[in-house]
Formats: C-alpha cells, sequence, structure tokens
C-alpha cells in the first residue's frame, strides 16, 4: 500500500477537520446576517411604540387606545405562533428558502403598510404578513447561529439578538426624521424604510448558511440510508424544556407592556414631547447592552442562572415603574429595565439550544416561540385595558409579577437539570 492511499475513516476525519477550519472563518459572516435579519424584524417590532402615538393621532385617530394595541401584539405573536412550523421545516430544508421566504413576506408587508388607510389594512399588512414573515426570518437565524457556536454560543446570540435592540434604537429615530423634519408623508416614510431594508435582507440571505462541517457529518452517518430526514419531536419529553417554555411563555406575557407603554406613561406625566419620543430609544439602548454582557457572563456562570436573574430582576424593576416621577426617575427606570429584560431575549434562545440536539435545534427554537406567543397574544392589549381602566400602577404591578412568577419556573428547570445551588447550568 502506498503513502498516498489512505483509509476512509482518515480521509473522513481530515475532511472534517478542513471544515471545521472554513466553520471558524464563516461564523463572523453568519453573526453579520443573523444581525441584520434581527434588525429588520425584531428591531422594527421594538419601534411600535412610534407607531401607537402616530397612528392615535392620524389614520387612526377614531379607534381606542387598547385596538390599535392590537396591531402591535398581533404582530409579535404572529411571528411566535408561525415559529413552530418554521422550525420543523428548517429541520428538513436549512435555512436559505425560510429565509427567502420571509424577506419577500417582510418586504411586501411594509409596502403595503404604506398604502394603508383602514384599521383592517394596517392590521393584516402591519400585524400578520410582517409578523409570519418574521418568524421565517428568526427561527433559521437563531437555528443555524447554534451549528457555529458550541463554546461561546451565549455570547454569540447575545449579539445576534442585540440587533433587535439597535433597530428599536434607529428605526425610531428614523421614523422621527422622515415624518416630522421632511415633507415625505407617512406613505413615503414607509417606503423609505422598506427600501432599506432590502439590502439587509439580502446580506441576511447570502450569508446565513448552514456549515459544510454539519452536511458532511450528515452525509456520513446516514450514507446508507435515503429516506428523507423526519421532525424529531423528541424534545417534548424533556421536563426542562417544557419549564423552560412555561416560563419563557408567562415572562412574555408583561415583559413588553414598559416598551410599548413607556412613552404614554411619561406623556402622563406631562413631560416634553421630545423626551416621550426618545424614551423607546433609550430603552432599547440599554437592552443592546443587556443582550451582549450576559451573554458574556452566561457562557462562564450557565445561561440559565443568567436567565432566571433577569427575569427577576426584570419583575423588581417593573413594580418600581410608577415611583419614577421626573425626568432622571424615568431615564434611569428605563435604563434599568432595558439592560435587564434585554438579557432575557438573549439568554433564552440559549438555554434552549443548551436543551435541544442537533437534529431538534430547529423544532425546539419554533416550539419555544410557539410556546411564548399561546400566553404572550393577550398582553398588550390586557396592558392597554388595565392603563384605561386602572392606571399605570396597575401595569406596572401585572408585568412585575407576570416576569417573577415566569423567573421561578426557569429556576424548576435550572434544578431538574443540576440542583447544586453554585452550578454551572
Amino acid at each position: 500500500m502506498s503513502q498516498n492511499d489512505k483509509s476512509p475513516a482518515k480521509e473522513i476525519a481530515e475532511s472534517v477537520h478542513d471544515h471545521e477550519k472554513e466553520l471558524t472563518k464563516r461564523s463572523a459572516s453568519v453573526l453579520v446576517g443573523a444581525f441584520c435579519a434581527f434588525f429588520c424584524s425584531v428591531g422594527f417590532f421594538n419601534a411600535w411604540g412610534i407607531f401607537q402615538e402616530y397612528y392615535q393621532v392620524n389614520q387612526l385617530s377614531t379607534k381606542s387606545q387598547f385596538d390599535i394595541s392590537w396591531i402591535g401584539s398581533f404582530s409579535i405573536r404572529a411571528m411566535y405562533l408561525t415559529s413552530p412550523v418554521a422550525g420543523i421545516a428548517y429541520d428538513k430544508t436549512g435555512p436559505r428558502i425560510l429565509l427567502s421566504i420571509g424577506s419577500i413576506g417582510a418586504l411586501f408587508a411594509i409596502f403595503m403598510v404604506s398604502l394603508c388607510e383602514e384599521y383592517y389594512q394596517f392590521f393584516l399588512a402591519q400585524a400578520l404578513v410582517f409578523g409570519v414573515s418574521s418568524a421565517f426570518l428568526l427561527v433559521p437565524s437563531l437555528s443555524t447561529l447554534t451549528k457555529y457556536f458550541k463554546k461561546n454560543r451565549a455570547l454569540g446570540m447575545g449579539i445576534v439578538v442585540a440587533g433587535s435592540s439597535t433597530g428599536g434604537v434607529i428605526w425610531p429615530i428614523v421614523l422621527d426624521q422622515l415624518l416630522n423634519h421632511t415633507t415625505l408623508g407617512f406613505g413615503w416614510t414607509i417606503r423609505v424604510v422598506a427600501f432599506i431594508m432590502l439590502p439587509l435582507l439580502a446580506i441576511s440571505c447570502m450569508l446565513v448558511r448552514v456549515p459544510v462541517v454539519a452536511l458532511v457529518q450528515h452525509d456520513v452517518n446516514n450514507k446508507a440510508s435515503t429516506a428523507k430526514p423526519k421532525a424529531d419531536f423528541s424534545i417534548v419529553k424533556n421536563p426542562a424544556f417544557l419549564l423552560c417554555c412555561a416560563g419563557l411563555a408567562i415572562a412574555n406575557l408583561g415583559m413588553f407592556s414598559p416598551f410599548f407603554y413607556v412613552s404614554s406613561y411619561a406623556a402622563s406625566l406631562h413631560m416634553s414631547t421630545s423626551f416621550t419620543f426618545y424614551l423607546v430609544s433609550i430603552v432599547n439602548g440599554a437592552s443592546f447592552f443587556g443582550r451582549i454582557l450576559p451573554g458574556i457572563l452566561a457562557d462562564r456562570y450557565g445561561c440559565f442562572n443568567l436567565l432566571f436573574c433577569a427575569a427577576l430582576t426584570s419583575g423588581i424593576v417593573a413594580f418600581c415603574w410608577t415611583g419614577a416621577t421626573s425626568v432622571a426617575g424615568v431615564t434611569v427606570w428605563a435604563l434599568a429595565y432595558g439592560f435587564a429584560s434585554g438579557a432575557i431575549m438573549s439568554l433564552q434562545t440559549a438555554c434552549i439550544s443548551r436543551l435541544a440536539t442537533p437534529e431538534t435545534m430547529g423544532t425546539a427554537m419554533g416550539m419555544a416561540m410557539g410556546s411564548i406567543a399561546l400566553m404572550a397574544l393577550f398582553g398588550t392589549p390586557i396592558s392597554g385595558q388595565l392603563v384605561g381602566e386602572y392606571g399605570y400602577l396597575a401595569l406596572s404591578m401585572f408585568a412585575g409579577a407576570t416576569l417573577i412568577a415566569g423567573s421561578a419556573l426557569i429556576a424548576c428547570a435550572r434544578l431538574i437539570q443540576d440542583k447544586r445551588l453554585f452550578a454551572v447550568v
């Protein structure tokens, strides 16, 4: 046998090693692509507070605050409700087709919003179509990211999810400048938003790819099999996964209430219009750091440990909401809540990925988001009703109670995995 002859096992090992090197090089580009997907989807959701106020004064002035809030609420919940479908499809097809569907759907929805005049038109375009399309952007991005990051997964996810906070900072400023400081009007303002999203979503479609090493290993393991891959639902048998999903669902029931109503709360205290407008950007700016810094700590101290602390801290801060009655007080409160709640958004995906296997990653991500939707669908409308009937103190109690109840269930999911108090979980 010549020296050039190699055993099949050695050839496979060398092939996998070469592809692992390529994996490291591609991980940065996947981060950029996934970041863009979050910036254009959840980042745009985070600017809903601006639309809530604008619609109430302009196109939907005849509708109540409760009715208008349904548009923003249902948009996010439509994304979560569609996530299980996107997750199951991801495990079968990979990210590229799903990202293309999501990008086309999101752009179509934004262009349609620019033409809307009636309530049902805004609901169909901005709530239903954009929400459903966003699921096909988020689930493939997160599921693909887990295949590139093993050691620093929480940090990687924190950076990507921070794309939504970046959008929550930039989109309100863009909308303010175009709506209030130009003569473009609402229609062309929204079209400009769509044109900004277009290249970013194209980047996402090009850069978010399944690593070749995963395809090689899949081919080696299934070389003798010609059967099509089937959806794997074994993750639902994991009690820690079920408790984690339940905790996240309850926490998300009230978590977004301050994001949507912090501006109207400041307005109720007769603070300046410019300050109330930029409160949305302040909360999301703090959330940006809350999504990255805890990710660094989670890789060392455990993502479940940090997620429990973040949910508990967010609940405590929410209870203190109405204690802030000055500009300085509201600003400090917004920074504290944005940071703590931002950690929940980044760490929840890291915790789900810890419990899932590579074969069930897409399904687990989709089911987790779907469970959040089942509980959180009515969160924002309930918040609007509470504000209208009982004021902001009742809203702060609602947000704080749901977050603390969710943190308790997350703690149970953590203890199932390891009962040691200081274990890294």
